[in-house]
């Protein structure tokens, strides 16, 4: 009865959020509110699946304190700061607006949905839309380096070894990840990108670039002091605390913003209202993200389902291709999430087949074992 116990526990709370997000919906917006934000939802899980991975990953090096702190201030940060005042800030610093005026223009669309009023000024969506190929450099440039250090470190275990195993050798030249970050970034500049955004597409991009060397060299250098100060050496039993811990929460929330780009600019295909997508990507999408984190890092599915790391990274350099991409080319959401679900399957079976074949060789072994055994007369 304990795994139905501790499933319920980690995600009885979201459950219940989502209930509650979808009563709200109901009643803020009638029958097709609550249908859209359910599709909202379902939306941000199916894109944030790699998130989650990605995040135990994390997760596990902090300590319980800084755990804590991130699955209650950071789950905060997430809900209302990606999915509600992110999208709100865009259009005050696009359209020159203050935080009231752009929160009624939200919630006041045009007649019609069109893209402009009658007075010619842009919507909402319209304003958020045209923002998109500066957010979209600064996410895919901070995906497409989390992907690169991934797949250019030398590991004991890899999942596509035939490519893998190559671009960790490839992977010993010095800087080869901000080689490639920088050369995709200007290659999209030039021929993804109108000429009118070009300068705002580096400048983002590299933006992007800047914060995720920043944020995780920070991470990396207070966490390896304070193992230097606690340890004769590195132990994978030793938990980030303090500064390091503090590094990674800021790693985490970054790296939780720009995974969520994606959910914020293909919610708009679906709705404009900031009520909505707040219930629906932010209550019930995010909530959901938190759980599957919680349940990957109490269970101890990453140590067990040895590929889901790899999986979930191949995702995520899918993923920031597609932000890359999408500069100036759309790309439907669907298949955004479809291929990170895709990934972390593929990931998952192999890791299914990989114990399998572990577990036979095991058995094979003690018979053998048993076989050298000579018996006693």
């Amino acid at each position: 009865m304990k795994g139905p116990r501790v499933v319920l526990r980690i995600f009885g709370l979201s459950g219940l959020v989502t209930v509650a997000s979808l009563v709200v919906a109901f009643l803020y917006g009638g029958p097709t509110a609550l249908f859209l934000c359910a599709i909202l939802g379902i939306l941000e899980v199916s894109l944030s699946f790699d998130n989650a991975v990605i995040n135990a990953t994390v997760l596990q090096r902090m300590s319980e304190f800084w755990q804590k702190i991130f699955l209650t201030i950071g789950v905060l940060i997430a809900v209302f700061g990606m999915r509600l005042v992110f999208p709100l800030a865009i259009v005050w610093v696009t359209a020159g607006l203050n935080p009231v005026e752009a929160f009624d223009l939200a919630l006041n669309p045009p007649a019609n949905d069109a893209p402009r009023f009658e007075d010619g000024s842009p919507s909402y969506e319209t304003l958020l839309t045209e923002a998109h190929p500066s957010i979209a450099a600064f996410g895919g440039m901070f995906l497409a380096l989390l992907f690169l250090n991934f797949i250019f470190e030398e590991r004991e275990i890899t999942w596509l070894s035939w490519l893998e195993r190559p671009l960790a050798r490839a992977g010993k030249l010095d800087m080869l990840s901000v080689v490639v970050a920088g050369i995709s970034l200007v290659l999209a500049a030039e021929f993804l990108a109108e000429e009118e955004v070009r300068a705002t597409v580096l400048l983002s991009g590299l933006l992007g670039m800047i914060v995720y060397i920043a944020v995780d060299g920070l991470g990396s250098m207070f966490h390896t002091e304070e193992f230097d100060e606690e340890h004769s050496g590195p132990s994978e039993l030793a938990k980030a605390t303090g500064k390091a811990g503090f590094f990674l929460f800021l790693y985490l929330e970054v790296l939780d913003a720009s995974f969520s780009f994606d959910g914020v600019i293909g919610a708009f295909a679906i709705t404009s209202d900031p009520i909505i997508i707040a219930l629906g990507l932010g209550l019930i999408g995010a909530m959901f993200v938190r759980s599957i984190t919680v349940y990957l890092v109490r269970k101890g599915t990453l140590s067990e389902y040895v590929y889901l790391e790899h999986g979930a990274h191949w995702a995520i350099g899918a993923l920031a291709a597609i932000l890359i991409i999408s500069i100036g080319v759309h790309i439907n959401e669907v298949i955004t999430g479809l291929v990170g679900v895709a990934f972390i399957g593929a990931a998952f079976i192999s890791s299914i087949l990989r114990n399998r074949r572990e577990g036979d060789s095991n058995e094979a072994g003690e018979i053998e074992d048993e076989k050298s055994v000579t018996p006693v007369s």
